[in-house]
């Protein structure tokens, strides 16, 4: 492709509304165009590299076995109201009526569909198991698209599901798309890590995300280098052993915190530390409250508190609600004299005695507290997310943090659609069991914003070979016809050996040149300048080291891996 002929509409400066380098640089290469927040147009350039994820995805996927589909982005509601998603799942669903008032859904993800559509047509454990997958856009109504394509509302994904006869098929399917997703995201040319994580809205009993390790990622992972223990800090056990010193326990005292409230300020005003503190947090689970007791240097993990709740629902309570509850305003919330039937603490608190707690009056605080005998002793639970050094839950060794990108996700389902949709099979005996199932979604815009993230530099984005639009950029410097023969003969002969190469024809000055091609990140760059006028010879040079090498224009197709005539 001559680039005088290219739709590549390339940017000097970083758009104002961008935030991370991916959005900056997508933007600023000519990759992608906003239409609407979170909604974005891919140009030529952009939709190649989309394309070449989609290729490396398509080709793992059907190594397994797994068989394309397209299923409709629009969804009837009467799939979802048979799940109780339409429901539940909120107001990412976006959800409309057709002219004859009937309701429907974008699909911001198909499980309902798919499920209606194998239980119409599978009928024995003959055609078991089975993967059906789709690369499709799909939309989800997010409250605050941001990142460019890493949050967008629309976006492109790959979503598969499988269906098996029992749980020992579905580990084995299971674990042949987490290999798959490995070989993927190498390919990709990505540095990655596989972590346990929750299962949230698509539910199920166990999942994994596939994480782009980035320091600009939106989530936050543990990791242990000595047994390879890797988990979102969503999901990860805290085993921490918790050791206080004996005290005998104090009168319980009220004391004046005037305009005091955060836990730094509190801890400063008393002259004491954080882990002295207990923070009081009210939670309104499935509508009833319910008061989290929490050691004041940790953070309490929610998505931990709505599984020991069982709680479908589990929002903090408003100020109002606070108000109500503990007839104090938010930061004075305390256990001491609560009316709430459940009182609920992090490990953290079990065996702190003296600490300080809110009173529940407005500029008022505890000093001295101590359960089973100021309140009644709490259920302990492993509640706070997981922080820096705390031990491995499987082998006593100190965790890391660091941030990654999710990429992709895998879920083990079981029977929690194919029962509620009533998706049966016949068995070896004759007798209709539901599909055990799967399902496993790979964020294919996603996964090139990630691998941006992850490489690039001050002058632009550095593309991993496998997923880069071209393969070389040919830069033509300078106007002599000399210069333009050479080039378009090497341009030709690259493009018959499969190379796909871009070949900077315009008539623009050599920094120009430079600029942009450092912006686009292609990963050779063959410049035919003033240089091949005295030598007759190509200087090619790799974005990604910057090592350059001078080849006779015969060498380039092999050095660049072509086919030979």
């Amino acid at each position: 492709m001559r680039l005088s002929q290219y739709f590549l509409p390339t940017l000097r400066e970083d758009p104002a509304e961008a935030e991370v380098i991916s959005h900056k640089l997508m933007l600023r290469a000519g990759l992608i165009r906003k239409v609407a927040s979170g909604i974005y147009t891919y140009l030529p350039l952009g939709l190649r590299a989309l394309r070449k994820v989609e290729n490396i995805v398509r080709e793992e996927m059907d190594r397994i076995g797994a068989q394309e589909v397209l299923l409709p982005l629009v969804q009837p509601a009467e799939l979802w109201q048979e799940t109780g998603r339409w429901e539940k799942y909120g107001k990412e669903l976006l959800r409309f009526k057709d002219r004859k008032e009937h309701d429907f859904c974008l699909g911001p993800t198909h499980e309902e569909v798919i499920t209606d559509l194998v239980r119409g047509e599978v009928r024995s454990y003959r055609d078991l198991p089975l993967i059906l997958y789709q690369i499709a856009p799909k939309f989800r109504d997010e409250i605050r698209p941001r990142f460019g394509v890493m949050r967008a509302r629309e976006f492109i994904m790959k979503d598969a599901y499988s269906f098996d006869a029992d749980e020992a098929g579905l580990f084995q399917t299971y674990q042949r798309v987490y290999e798959a997703y490995e070989r993927i995201f190498s390919r990709c040319g990505l540095k990655f890590k596989a972590v346990l994580a929750d299962t949230g809205a698509i539910g199920g009993s166990e999942s994994h995300e596939f994480m782009v390790l980035a320091e600009t990622g939106e989530d936050r992972l543990a990791i242990c280098s000595a047994c390879g223990y890797a988990a979102n800090v969503e999901l990860a056990e805290v085993k921490a052993v918790y050791s206080y010193p004996e005290e005998t326990e104090r009168p319980l005292e009220k004391v004046s915190t005037p305009g005091v409230r955060s836990v730094e300020e509190v801890s400063s005003f008393l002259g004491v530390s954080p882990s002295r503190l207990v923070k009081t947090l009210l939670y309104l689970a499935d509508g009833e409250p319910v008061a989290v007791l929490v050691r004041g240097d940790y953070e309490l993990n929610e998505i931990k508190l709505a599984k020991v709740l069982g709680a479908q629902g589990l929002k903090m309570a408003d100020a109002e609600t606070v108000k109500r509850l503990t007839g104090a305003p938010v930061g004075f919330a305390g256990p001491v004299g609560l009316s709430v039937k459940r009182i609920l603490a992090d490990f953290s608190v079990r065996g702190l005695k003296n600490f300080v707690t809110g009173a529940n009056q407005a500029d008022v605080h505890y000093i001295n507290v101590n359960y089973g005998r100021d309140f009644p002793e709490p259920g302990f639970y492993d509640l706070r997310t997981a922080e820096e050094g705390d031990p491995c839950p499987r082998c006593g060794r100190p965790l890391s943090l660091t941030r990654g990108i999710e990429v992709g996700h895998v879920f083990k389902l079981g029977t929690q659609y194919s029962a509620t949709m009533g998706a049966t099979f016949s068995d070896r005996e004759g007798k209709e069991r539901p599909f055990v199932m799967g399902c496993y979604g790979i964020g294919i815009s996603r996964t090139v914003a990630a691998a941006i993230e992850q490489n690039h530099d001050s002058a632009g984005i550095i593309f991993p070979e496998e997923i880069a639009p071209f393969k070389a950029l040919l830069l033509t410097l300078g106007k002599e016809p000399a210069l333009m023969e050479a080039s378009e003969k090497i341009y030709q002969t690259l493009t018959q050996a499969g190379v796909e190469t871009l070949w900077d024809d315009r008539d623009e000055r050599p920094g120009v040149k430079f600029k942009d091609a450092d912006l686009i990140g292609l990963p050779y760059q063959l410049i035919v300048g003033k240089k091949f006028l005295e030598t007759g010879q190509v200087e090619v040079k790799r974005r990604a080291s910057g090592e350059r090498q001078v080849l006779a224009p015969s060498e380039v197709v092999s050095y660049l891996g072509g086919k030979g005539p």
